[in-house]
């Protein structure tokens, strides 16, 4: 796996089978320090089984669109589950070839740039299958500093199994300036945000490529792509989507204004 993230970050390594590629440190939880979520609290959140063995997540953005993590579309398939707490019980799954991934062109040489969309077949949406919205075009400067989001995903356990429900948790958004604190300075890019890891929530391993959505008028602003060392030391890291909706128009025809 290729490592784009912070100083003393780990990218999140995509889950394996029943085995974690994290270090034998990592949390006693899923998403650590989160809960269960509801049927239909997030009927935007697909979980992928790529052809490798690996696992991730990623995100409805329009009928025929899941926006996901450029280092998830490294492989010859995946399969996209819909509609279903059990990341890997999907109502519909749709298997997708790599001829219809797509990565910006400075993936992965440039950091931050660590986005990508998946064409899929047409899915109908329900109270269980539905799409998360992006920012406007007139947010694109928006940092969102101190907003409170939701990210949720079906990563690693501490004994290496994945998880079997989704888990989420609450945090809120810190400036890079602080996350800098952690992972040192001009070593976070600026198409990356980071959340606090106040009472020790975070994203791990086999979240890649999830939502993180935010909590008022919800709608998606990054992309799961690293935690600190262990998943538990420092904050968490997202793609920003507002530094690419130019690029997902492009590719996918989706904006908002």
């Amino acid at each position: 796996m290729i490592k784009t993230t912070p100083r003393g970050g780990t990218q999140l390594e995509l889950q394996h089978g029943n085995h974690s590629n994290l270090a034998p440190s990592g949390p006693d939880n899923i998403i650590v320090n989160g809960y269960d979520a509801y049927e239909g609290k997030a009927p935007y959140a697909v979980g992928l089984r790529l052809s490798n063995g690996a696992l991730g997540g990623g995100s409805i953005i329009g009928n025929t669109w899941v926006l996901t993590a450029a280092h998830c579309l490294t492989t010859d398939s995946v399969v996209v589950n819909y509609g279903s707490n059990r990341g890997w019980d999907g109502q519909i799954k749709h298997t997708v070839g790599k001829d219809n991934f797509f990565r910006p062109s400075g993936f992965p040489n440039t950091p931050g740039n660590d986005i990508g969309l998946i064409r899929t077949p047409h899915v109908n949406f329900n109270n269980l299958i539905n799409k998360v919205v992006l920012p406007k075009f007139s947010q694109k400067g928006d940092r969102f500093e101190n907003w409170w989001c939701v990210a949720c995903g079906w990563g690693q356990t501490g004994n290496g199994q994945v998880a079997k429900w989704l888990q989420c948790m609450d945090v809120q958004v810190i400036s890079n300036t602080e996350c800098e604190r952690t992972y040192g300075k001009g070593n976070v890019a600026s198409t990356i945000m980071c959340t606090r890891t106040t009472d020790g929530k975070s994203v791990c391993g086999g979240d890649s490529g999830g939502a993180l959505v935010t909590h008022d008028n919800p709608m998606q602003i990054g992309v799961i792509v690293f935690a600190s060392a262990g998943c538990k030391g420092g904050p968490s890291g997202y793609t920003r989507v507002t530094d690419f909706l130019d690029w997902i128009r492009q590719i996918s025809g989706i904006a908002y204004y």
